[in-house]
């Protein structure tokens, strides 16, 4: 299949375009910038300029394709109604340039706020609904499109999808122990996260382009329950720094943004995935990665 991939270059988007190529697809991924095009294409995919602004080129490259992953995503922390706005647009113009095709469409989304006080199920539905909500409800609007014969799926991803390499939040926790001298973890550090290993992601993202019924939800989660206090334990001995306990009204000083992610459980389940897809990680996990140095 010829693949069109929104955030192509990205810590999940690289690895999904070297999954792609290694199962013989041919690959289209938009770059925003000269410096990810040329990532991009020197993988051996195609990397037509544009961005999540950009309606054309999202109109041309799913217009285009025989599949769409779209993994690319503002994250403008001072301004979310704008990234929200643009996403709603951006899933918006995709969506219409594959009705009535029967082709597969595959958007990210994340654990955080789908429900409370338990592991996330791929039968819980998003919460958000509609243009104003998170991720301007982008989740809901793609599954719908199974009405307008677009084969959705959504790719719900754990907080930490790891490995060397990883600019995500475990790479904000080891900075701000290399910052303050101390590993720390919020609380009793009982609050968990869900963890994959960022290859483990890109082979569920094939799966689903290949395999997933309309409207299915995917869990790209290979462990279950991580504390973070054995988060904080492993980086602390990574990179050899005492561990402490961060007090709650303190976390947003400490960790800056993430701290608010680490005092919030993130937690999920994918029986239904593996059952579905077969998907069987084989990645390691996220407390050996950080022990083998992924984050030093």
């Amino acid at each position: 299949m010829r693949v069109f991939i929104t955030g192509a270059s990205g810590w999940i988007g690289s690895a999904t375009v070297d999954e792609l190529l290694t199962a013989g697809h041919e690959v289209v991924g938009l770059a925003r910038s000269d410096e990810s095009a040329a990532k991009i294409t020197a993988k051996g995919a195609l990397a037509p300029r544009g961005d999540l602004d950009d309606l054309n080129s999202l109109r041309e490259g799913a217009g285009s394709s025989d599949a769409v992953v779209h993994l690319a995503n503002k994250h403008d922390w001072g301004n979310p109604a704008e990234s929200d706005r643009a996403e709603r647009a951006a899933v918006e113009t995709m969506l219409d340039a594959l009705a009535g095709s029967d082709r597969p469409f595959v958007i990210a989304n994340g654990l955080s706020g789908i429900v409370e006080g338990r592991a996330v199920l791929e039968s819980d539905p998003s919460p958000a609904v509609g243009p104003g909500s998170d991720r301007g409800g982008s989740e809901n609007l793609a599954l719908e499109s199974a009405v307008r014969r677009v084969r959705a799926s959504a790719v719900r991803f754990a907080p930490s999808v790891h490995g060397r390499g990883d600019w995500g939040f475990v790479t904000w926790l080891a900075a701000a122990a290399r910052k303050h001298g101390v590993s720390g973890y919020i609380g009793d550090g009982e609050t968990t996260w869900s963890a994959v290993h960022r290859t483990d992601a890109a082979h569920l993202i094939r799966l689903a382009i290949e395999q997933a019924p309309a409207g299915s939800r995917l869990h790209a989660v290979a462990e279950e329950t991580i504390t973070t206090k054995a988060i904080a334990e492993a980086l602390g001995a990574a990179l050899d720094v005492p561990v402490v306990s961060i007090d709650p009204a303190e976390a947003g000083e400490h960790f800056g943004v993430v701290g608010h992610f680490f005092a919030t459980t993130m937690t999920a389940k994918s029986d239904i995935t593996r059952d579905l897809l077969g998907w069987k990680p084989t990645g390691p996990g996220l407390i050996e990665d950080i022990t083998a140095g992924a984050y030093t």
